[in-house]
């Protein structure tokens, strides 16, 4: 297939690496505090069928500067926090946090037959949102609309996402920092995608089998952040899930220390006075 002028393809491939977080939960993470991402900052993903790898969760800790997607495709995520909200999320549901000048929450893992498996994605506030009043909302998974073709679907958490042909579906968590958009995409062996594709930052992560862009492959596990253009196309003969993650960068200075992220050491040195003297979330 002839390569079109327009068509993204991939400028840098970030491979997820094992961390732990919270009471020993293991996952793996992709981090990028140097704005390649940006308006993303983290991407978590969280997958095991093993409980002692997750059990322990995410006790209550703060945040401060960023928004939280959290995305479930097996298992479950129980969330609650000082403003008082309590939910449960389950397969195909997520959850989004806007932290503003500070949130204390705790998350923690259920499990279903298939054990766990899920997403955690990190979005930098622009400097004028991170100290605006924190907020909290939870989306099911039929609130999602669905773009479809007989070998693949893409599922519309946040972000608008059409086809050439004109189909177009916008997702239901429409607050996401820098015009964000994230999408699932699921293909079928020898399936193939093709979106208009405006956003100035585009990024895919596979997290089953492997998607050829403009004939170079993603692996599960890698991230793939693609050039300029007005098309993508998503491909697999073999089958595949995977991401999509949009959206317009701030190009704000980043600084990061743990669960706060603003736009200098002196912000962060703030945080942390005001996490330390009580007043964080007043």
């Amino acid at each position: 297939m002839a390569t079109s002028p327009s068509s993204r393809r991939i400028e840098r491939l970030f491979r997820s690496h094992p961390s732990q977080d919270g009471d020993g939960v293991h996952i793996q993470r992709i981090h990028c505090f140097d704005g390649e991402l940006d308006p993303f900052l983290m991407l978590d993903e969280l997958g095991s069928d093993r409980p002692d790898d997750y059990i322990g969760g995410f006790p209550p800790h703060p945040h401060r500067g960023i928004q939280t997607l959290t995305y479930i495709v097996h298992g479950g995520i129980t969330h609650e926090d000082h403003l008082g909200h309590s939910s449960t999320i389950q397969a195909g549901d997520a959850q989004w946090m806007h932290t503003g000048r500070g949130i204390v929450h705790s998350e923690m893992p259920l499990t279903d037959s298939q054990g766990l498996h899920g997403f955690q994605m990190w979005l930098n506030l622009p400097a004028r949102e991170k100290m605006s009043a924190a907020r909290y909302r939870d989306v099911r998974s039929d609130e999602m609309p669905r773009l479809k073709n007989e070998k693949a679907e893409l599922i519309a958490l946040g972000g608008s996402w059409s086809t050439p042909e004109g189909e177009s579906v916008s997702g239901p968590l429409d607050a996401l920092a820098g015009s964000g958009g994230v999408a699932h995409v699921r293909l079928e062996a020898d399936g193939q995608l093709t979106l208009t594709a405006p956003s100035e930052t585009l990024a895919v992560y596979v997290f089953e089998g492997a998607l050829q862009i403009e004939g170079e492959s993603v692996a599960a596990g890698q991230l793939a952040r693609l050039s300029p253009g007005e098309s993508l196309v998503l491909a697999s003969p073999t089958g595949a899930q995977c991401l999509l993650l949009a959206g317009t960068p701030h190009r704000e200075p980043i600084a990061h220390y743990g669960p706060f992220v603003m736009n200098s050491a002196q912000e962060i040195e703030q945080a942390l006075r005001d996490y330390r003297n009580g007043t964080f979330t007043d």
